[in-house]
């Protein structure tokens, strides 16, 4: 069974010097982290999107998947691009589309705009983690991978902590389209960062074909290796559900949740949402230093998430039982279950280290297209199921409770799916 420590027994090549290694990884660590700012802004704009446009539940939850919509469908082509042409050219190329994303995102006059503008923020950002862990594969050593991919989940989490607070204290000083044309101009210059830091892929690497695919024979067949693995099915569920579902709400419910079921004002609503994404900063720094020892020790990343998930399940029902209950503890309870769900995380880079190099790209764009498919279907899941239980005579606060209620039954029983699968061994 391929487990975060077996990946050691690969052989990693032109792994980079240090100075030049960290310097890759601030490149990388400057996209993702308008990445996942322009993934999170419209949680804190949503008070105002939905005042502005006249926005149903419904429409929050498709607005916000739209961006993920956008970044699923390229995940596929992406991946091969990646193995073939390298991180630096296709981050770059992708990220201009953010740029146009978030220029026609400030210049929407209708949902019909801002839908259209966030799918092309979600094609535009969608490299924005993938590159780096495709050349981090190629680039560092295994526990070296553990800690950059821990760590560029917590430089994701400083995008969500500025997505936050900040843009409420921004919003009444420039209003939230010269917010966008100033992500426009940022993101630019993250393309330049790219440009300028990334090494170019080895000429070797990007004319090989090293799938056994003749290229002609289409994009999905160059991931059959991948679809068939028994880990990454394993991974399947647990990743569209349990993994998709934290991004989903953190992304997203936790700010409509404080407001419309807790009370809270949209400022409160803001502030809660910051605390929430620094309690996720500090926790994905924390498992950038605890993972490479625990792969040291052996210690599997399906054991990590088997012991941990049970305590998100926990706390999300709490959640949902005290439902308006909890007022001003709200986002204490939140930023314990985005806490507790954060071991699902490791499954990403076993997932990636599960496979040779070569097939490294595909192998972590194709668990990348589950977690962003979960992550639309659970957002735009959820406010489906908001105005559904509205319309049969529910409250808005039991509406809510019965849409995350549900959304917990999907999560547990993608858990039992993965603690009851037991793959066989690969070969190295």
């Amino acid at each position: 069974m391929p487990t975060i420590s077996d990946a050691s027994a690969q052989p990693v090549t032109d792994v980079l010097p240090v100075r030049q290694a960290i310097r890759v990884f601030l490149a990388f660590a400057f996209s993702y982290f308008f990445s996942a700012l322009i993934r999170t802004i419209t949680a804190t704009l949503s008070p105002t999107l939905t005042q502005e446009f006249s926005l149903s539940a419904s429409d929050l939850g498709l607005l916000a998947g739209g961006y993920f919509l956008g970044f699923s469908a390229t995940q596929l082509p992406l991946g091969t691009w990646l193995d073939r042409y390298g991180p630096r050219k296709i981050l770059a190329l992708f990220l201009a589309f953010a740029v146009v994303g978030c220029l026609a995102f400030s210049q929407a006059t209708g949902f019909a705009g801002l839908l259209t503008a966030r799918m092309l923020c979600g094609v535009g950002v969608s490299a924005c983690l993938m590159a780096p862990l495709t050349a981090y594969r190629r680039w560092l050593d295994v526990p070296a991978q553990l800690r950059a991919n821990s760590w560029m989940l917590m430089t994701g989490s400083l995008g969500m902590v500025a997505s936050s607070l900040p843009v409420q204290w921004l919003m009444p000083l420039v209003g939230w389209r010269p917010l966008f044309l100033g992500l426009a101009v940022l993101v630019s210059l993250a393309i330049l960062c790219v440009v300028w830091q990334v090494p170019a892929w080895p000429a070797s690497t990007s004319n090989q074909q090293t799938d056994g695919s003749s290229g002609r024979e289409g994009v999905w067949a160059s991931y059959t290796e991948v679809w068939r693995n028994p880990y990454f099915q394993r991974m399947v569920p647990v990743g569209f559900f349990c993994y998709g579902g934290l991004l989903a709400m953190q992304t997203l419910w936790v700010v409509p949740w404080m407001t419309r079921v807790a009370g809270y004002s949209p400022y409160q609503a803001a502030t809660g949402f910051f605390w929430i994404n620094v309690a996720m900063l500090f926790t994905f720094w924390a498992w950038g230093l605890a993972s490479p020892r625990l792969a040291q020790r052996g210690i599997r990343a399906e054991v990590i998430i088997a012991m941990g998930l049970p305590f998100s399940f926990l706390l999300l029902a709490l959640l949902v039982f005290l439902g308006e209950d909890l007022r001003t503890r709200a986002e204490v309870l939140l930023a314990l279950y985005c806490m507790a769900c954060s071991c699902v995380s490791l499954s990403q880079p076993a997932v990636g280290m599960a496979f040779p190099q070569a097939l490294a790209g595909r192998a972590l764009s194709g668990f990348n297209l589950v977690l962003f498919a979960g992550i639309f279907s659970v957002q735009w899941g959820i406010g489906l199921a908001i105005d559904g239980l509205r319309a049969v005579g529910f409250s808005e606060v039991n509406a809510f409770r019965g849409a995350f209620a549900g959304f917990l039954f999907c999560c547990v029983a993608s858990y039992v799916h993965f603690v009851r699968s037991q793959p066989m061994p690969q070969k190295g």
